[in-house]
């Protein structure tokens, strides 16, 4: 089976793990500090607090702001439901705005219809990679929490996606552009919140063990709590693998570009199939995912027949206003069509230029 999403690793991944074997460093240690050093050097960041996954991240993203209980934060709907459950275990209240239909990202406009007196934030998520319009989202007035999970690699007007909000939160898990078995990041151009943030991520302790080395103090082990926050802390397992999958990262994504194009190219044809957008000429993609919206009421059907071939295609993602769970009773006509229309094909390295040509053969032959 051809699958969706995918990662590439090797020989570099794992020296990096067994020198931190030899070392006997697994939890948090010296790796950990050298991959929040050179990701933030590589996009320019004031600095990186990494945490143990992406989804956490942004509930740290969210906790650093200190919004009160019960307040709102506008959100995509069309996207993962991390999102949504880490701005309820925030004690806040997601509010699904739509998006744009092309790029499948919230735009000023789908968030101004929300705006109300209860509203406290707004998350922006770059889908795909393909960055949103943050300039005029900022001008709204609000902090904006940046969800750069497909965007690791992208860029708006030369700064890198993540960088352009209040605070911005990265994923580093197994099938993003930069996979580890687990991980996630958060950045800010405050102070203050990464250090905040890096206080909080053990326990609400402001010194993890690695991090306490004053032994001047009669009871140097002694700590304080900040605040009531779960444990996140990274390991040096996982930053091991960050570190060589970041000197990985501009060959992955030179490969990425290339099946995108290639994607972009086969399918201007098809007649009943729509393609992603490309990035504008102020922006850099980090093209995390290529997803088609099929027209006619034939997903489904696409879905199926390409499985039937060993291809493997998902729905990134059901529209979270239609989840039961989050009690929403919105009416978001673009999620909703894209619930219906939209379908993710398989884009990551690990695929042959062979596997590459059968996917385009195999949806050109779909009878749509």
């Amino acid at each position: 089976m051809i699958s969706v999403f995918g990662s590439l690793v090797g020989k570099e991944e794992i020296e990096e793990i067994s020198s931190s074997i030899e070392n006997q460093w697994m939890g948090l240690g010296p790796k950990v500090s050298r991959f929040e050093s050179e990701f933030s050097s590589r996009l320019g960041l004031s600095g990186l607090v990494m945490v143990d996954c992406g989804t956490n991240a942004l509930y740290l993203a969210i906790k650093t702001l200190g919004i009160p209980p019960g307040r709102e934060l506008i959100m995509p709907a069309f996207t993962w439901i991390g999102c949504a459950q880490a701005v309820m275990l925030n004690g806040l209240v997601p509010v699904f705005c739509d998006v744009d239909l092309d790029s499948q990202n919230v735009t000023a406009q789908t968030i101004s219809r929300y705006i109300s007196s209860k509203t406290a934030a707004i998350m922006v998520v770059h889908y795909a990679g393909k960055p949103v319009a943050m300039e005029e989202v900022m001008a709204l007035g609000f902090p904006v929490i940046e969800d750069a999970a497909h965007a690791v690699d992208s860029k708006r007007n030369g700064r890198y996606c993540g960088n352009l909000g209040t605070i911005g939160i990265y994923s580093f898990d197994a099938v993003k552009n930069l996979a580890t078995p687990e991980g996630g990041g958060i950045t800010s151009q405050n102070p203050e919140y990464l250090e905040l943030a890096r206080e909080l991520r053990y326990c609400g302790i402001a010194k993890s063990g690695f991090e306490a080395k004053d032994t001047s103090k009669k009871r140097w082990w002694q700590y304080q709590v900040r605040d009531i926050c779960p444990k996140m802390l990274p390991n040096d397992i996982v930053a091991s693998v960050g570190l060589a999958q970041l000197r990985r990262l501009d060959s992955n994504q030179r490969y990425r570009e290339k099946i995108w194009r290639f994607y972009q190219q086969e399918f201007a044809s098809v007649g009943w199939l729509c393609r992603p957008v490309d990035a504008a000429e102020n922006e850099q993609h980090s093209y995390f995912t290529y997803t088609i919206r099929v027209l006619n009421q034939r997903r489904d059907d696409l879905a199926r027949y390409l499985l039937e071939r060993g291809i493997y295609t998902t729905l990134r993602y059901e529209p979270l206003h239609l989840i039961p769970i989050y009690k929403s009773h919105s009416k978001l006509p673009i999620s909703e069509q894209l619930n219906e229309e939209a379908l993710s094909i398989p884009l990551h390295p690990r695929l042959t230029e062979n596997e590459v040509q059968y996917i385009v053969d195999s949806i050109k032959s779909f009878p749509g």
